[in-house]
């Protein structure tokens, strides 16, 4: 493991690693959009539930998710080469950050995700959807007013910092997203708010969902989203384990998602019409 800073709880920060990659304009099957881009491999917000722990198994990597970050130096120039090639230009829609969170605390030092949408506001070829669990984003706001179609996503799963401080040790307090996505949509960038995933017995309660819907309706924020936990082996047992160690009451919960979705997915939809969601 390689570290050198303390996260927001107290855990430790990873050092990144500098590496070069071959494309950062990439075609991707997610559907409504045509291209993603990620200008690091790895997360160091080191969220338990995150889906894209599965990249552990195309790096070179022995550590565990959250625990390692590639940096792609030469993001920004291979991205000016993919959009002003003598090929044709690309079009349509760019999400930034399906594997990789592009505002994680290196972009801070590193600046990648600032420099790509620097190009792209500069070739005005795509429409720039971003998806993030950083303030860092709000850096950037001058840049995304110059985009042709820019929307800002922020992953917020609870407002309890108890839940949230265990399961996203290293992403930035569900207060300051917050308080990012009032600040973006106030300046005129098209935001939304993607609840996800809905943990049972933690983020997914009737009493949970109402105080998340108050606060971001408080805010002026209408565009919310939200999916149910995908059972990835690897995200299940993770899970389980930190049920079993921090949140042992709402462990039943879980076990019953697990066992079933269909009825769980029913139960959801009652809890949410019952908020007004």
């Amino acid at each position: 493991m390689n570290r050198d800073a303390t996260a927001r709880d107290g855990t430790a920060h990873v050092a990144p690693r500098e590496t070069l990659c071959k494309s950062a304009l990439n075609t991707t099957g997610i559907p409504g959009y045509d291209y993603c881009m990620n200008p690091y491999t790895g997360c160091t917000h080191a969220c338990l539930y995150c889906y894209a722990s599965f990249m552990c198994r195309f790096t070179d990597h022995s550590e565990p998710w959250g625990e390692f970050l590639d940096v792609k130096t030469n993001f920004p120039e291979v991205l000016a080469k993919q959009l002003g090639g003598r090929r044709k230009h690309p079009e349509g829609r760019v999400l930034i950050g399906t594997v990789t969170d592009a505002y994680q605390p290196a972009e801070a030092r590193f600046r990648l995700t600032a420099a790509s949408l620097e190009l792209l506001a500069e070739y005005q070829l795509l429409d720039v959807n971003i998806l993030t669990k950083s303030d860092l984003v709000r850096r950037d706001a001058g840049i995304l007013r110059r985009l042709p179609k820019c929307e800002v996503g922020f992953t917020i799963t609870t407002m309890d910092r108890s839940v949230s401080d265990v399961l996203e040790p290293g992403a930035t307090p569900p207060e300051n997203r917050l308080a990012a996505a009032a600040e973006l949509l106030g300046s005129g960038v098209s935001v939304w708010v993607f609840i996800a995933p809905l943990l049972p017995g933690l983020t997914d309660t009737e009493a949970s969902l109402a105080a998340l819907y108050r606060s971001l309706r408080g805010t002026g924020i209408r565009d919310i989203r939200i999916d149910r936990l995908n059972p990835y082996p690897g995200v299940v047992r993770r899970l389980k384990d930190v049920y079993r160690r921090c949140f042992p009451k709402a462990a039943a919960d879980l076990e019953a998602c697990l066992r079933d979705r269909e009825s769980y997915r029913r139960d959801v939809a009652d809890r949410l019409r019952r908020i007004g969601a």
